[in-house]
């Protein structure tokens, strides 16, 4: 069978366009999010965030899985510039968008923050998670954790009607034999992120997969190079990895900009092995460059099956 490659990068924080802030914002979260960014913007570099995505373009991978936060006050303007980012970097048909806090910092007029993004979320033309995206055997299940929160809270909540949904659809018999990755931008890992900055409800995430199983769990938000596990039927394991933003320039304490390249190689016997190849920038040059590679899953290991 062939192998798919799908290339995972977060948090890009594209710098906010002219208007993307307006003086009714004064007494909203944004002007805390506005404060940060002048903080932030030296470290979150436009030119860091292009030689990454020209990297990952050279490399040609058959989909790409970007876990959020691509603006920083979720304010329409950013949404549409970040719309004309995505329609940059692709065809929608190979990029999938699952939002992250930034994205969502506040409340949206008409309910539909995500409206100039609907190509990227999936393929039914509606702005309603999960959707489930399949590629070349690959089940690609789009989450969304991102909803507004109170100051100084950055928590992900994917709420009761989201969780019902993915239940179904990773008991769906139709989605059985395929290779299942769910895309979410807070991590589903206890103590991967302070309380504030946690899923509120990933208790209840685990339990699903406890019940369903899962292959592979992408994230971003920790801006860390993360390699975890959450507990999936029978005992099983369902690696969770997360990744550094995609625009940092590893001047803060966190580490430099860096895209993962996952390779799912689906045995005819029924086994898989996934590659992980780690590529950012080198800290002495500068440019991207291989950062490591390792194996996730052994081949002829069965992933995680619900019984």
């Amino acid at each position: 069978m062939s192998i798919f490659r799908l290339a995972h990068l977060s948090d890009l924080h594209l710098p906010p366009p002219q208007g993307a802030f307006g003086w009714r914002d004064l007494l909203s979260k944004r002007l805390l999010s506005r404060i940060a960014w002048r903080r932030k913007r030296r470290e979150h570099r436009p030119e860091v965030l292009a030689a990454l995505v020209a990297d990952l373009k050279a490399h040609a991978p058959d989909h790409i899985a970007i876990t959020g936060d691509l603006t920083n006050y979720a304010s329409p303007a950013e949404y549409e510039a970040a719309r004309v980012w995505l329609e940059a970097l692709g065809p929608a048909w190979n990029i999938t968008v699952s939002p992250g806090n930034h994205d969502a910092l506040v409340e949206a007029k008409g309910g539909q923050p995500f409206a100039a993004w609907t190509p990227w979320l999936g393929d039914d033309g509606a702005i309603a998670f999960p959707q489930v995206r399949m590629r070349d055997g690959v089940a690609l299940f789009n989450l969304c954790s991102a909803a507004p929160t109170a100051p100084h809270l950055a928590t992900g909540r994917l709420g009761k009607a989201q969780l019902d949904r993915l239940d179904a659809l990773l008991g769906d018999p139709a989605y059985r034999d395929a290779f299942r990755v769910l895309l979410i931008h807070h991590p589903p890992v206890p103590g991967a992120v302070v309380k504030r900055k946690a899923l509120e409800d990933q208790d209840a995430l685990r339990a699903l997969l406890v019940r369903h199983g899962a292959d592979l769990i992408l994230h971003g938000h920790a801006h860390e190079a993360m390699v975890a596990t959450a507990p999936g039927p029978n005992g099983a394991t369902i690696p969770v990895l997360g990744v550094p933003s995609a625009s940092a320039m590893g001047k803060r304490g966190h580490p430099a900009a860096r895209w993962h390249g996952v390779e799912i190689d689906r045995r005819a016997d029924g086994g898989v092995e996934v590659k992980v190849v780690a590529r950012g920038l080198d800290p002495e040059s500068g440019e991207p460059s291989e950062l490591g590679r390792y194996i996730l899953t052994q081949a002829g290991r069965p992933a995680a099956r619900r019984s």
